[in-house]
């Protein structure tokens, strides 16, 4: 028998003191409804739980984003909605007037009405807008309509044409003349970035600036900024966006293009329309009124059946994000959460083997008092 080391105590206080921090852990998971409430109880799963808490909450902001979007579409296309009506009643109006049983008076009364609804037409292209961005005046989404006739190069000329907000999705063409002649094309971003291209007549091939990020296809029309040709002739030029800059909407959790959905919605004014200068002063002009009106009643409704694909596709996009969400947190919570039943069960069983352990360790230290017995 030994008195200086307690073998049997100091076991018992081991298993005492591992017990009451199983006890104090279990307490804890059932306390936070967490398995894993610090790295140390569970390193790996930790890592895996806090990467999908990030996604589900970049989905979760998705589906906020979308429908946002959704909330954008809505407001432009409630204001197209009117512009439609205003327009099917100019073609009533442009109808009545190519009846030729009317007088002067009425004519004149017929084209006053018309000049107020072009007028609403302008006033609903500009008052319409979404958080502060106007959605109908053809500024959402960078786009942009320009249109330069009749470009001629002399010898040793230069012609620059300057673009404002022009951006790499948007793509800007001169078509030149029959006449031939070789040229200079010269793609300039104003920041001292230019890239040269020698052109032969009748030439195609494509241009690639990268520092802009720009790809530009050349095929018997040339994408430039600058032209300078020995000759070109006479030839006539136009410069028409054939894509514009689309505003984006982040659908998705991740930095990705399919994750993003681009919005542009083209300037619905009485100018765009070809609406402002429509003329019912004769039957004749009234009836060529009729085709311009019936025209823009033809662009609107493509506008507004664009605007609801969008819509559709976001409809669609929020069941898909918050399907995946959903499914995400399923799994996170299995790695997270704590599986209450079981837990219970431990808990209690760390309490007992605690209590057993608090029993025991009294016998441990009451054995040395044999000692005494020897003594006597």
């Amino acid at each position: 028998m030994r008195i200086n080391h307690n073998i049997a105590a100091l076991n018992t206080h081991r298993q005492l003191s591992t017990n009451t921090a199983n006890q104090s852990k279990s307490i804890e998971k059932l306390s936070s409804g967490l398995r894993i409430n610090r790295a140390g109880d569970d390193a790996a799963g930790l890592a895996i739980s806090e990467k999908m808490r990030g996604q589900i909450r970049g989905l979760e902001q998705a589906t906020r984003n979308a429908q946002d979007g959704i909330s954008l579409i809505q407001t432009a296309e409630g204001a197209l909605n009117e512009t439609h009506s205003i327009l099917q009643r100019m073609n009533e109006l442009a109808t009545q007037g190519a009846n030729g049983t009317l007088s002067a008076t009425d004519r004149t009364a017929i084209g006053d009405e018309i000049t107020q609804l072009n007028s609403e037409i302008d006033r609903i292209s500009t008052s319409t807008k979404f958080n502060g961005q106007t959605l109908l005046a053809g500024t959402f989404g960078s786009q942009l309509d320009t249109t330069a006739s009749g470009i001629g190069v002399g010898n040793a000329g230069v012609t620059a044409i300057d673009i404002s907000g022009a951006t790499a999705s948007t793509t800007y063409t001169i078509a030149v003349g029959a006449v031939g002649g070789a040229g200079t094309v010269m793609l300039d971003d104003g920041n001292g970035n230019v890239q040269e291209v020698a052109l032969a007549d009748n030439t195609a091939g494509v241009l690639d600036f990268d520092k802009l990020g720009v790809k530009i296809s050349v095929n018997s029309t040339w994408d430039i900024a600058t032209l300078a040709a020995a000759s070109v002739g006479t030839g006539t030029g136009t410069i028409d966006t054939t894509a514009s800059a689309a505003v984006n909407i982040q659908i998705g959790s991740e930095n990705a293009a399919a994750q993003k959905l681009g919005i542009s919605i083209s300037k619905i004014d009485a100018t765009s329309l070809s609406t402002a200068g429509v003329d019912v002063s004769s039957s004749a002009t009234a009836a060529t009124a009729m085709t311009t009106i019936q025209n823009a009643i033809d662009v609107v409704s493509a506008q507004r059946s664009k605007l609801g694909a969008y819509q559709n596709r976001l409809d669609h996009t929020i069941n898909n994000i918050s399907t995946a969400s959903e499914n995400l947190t399923a799994a996170e919570s299995r790695v997270r959460d704590v599986d209450m039943a079981k837990e219970m069960m431990e808990q209690t069983k760390n309490s007992i083997l605690a209590q057993a352990s608090q029993a025991m360790l009294a016998q441990a230290n009451q054995q040395p008092q044999g000692v005494l017995q020897l003594l006597r």
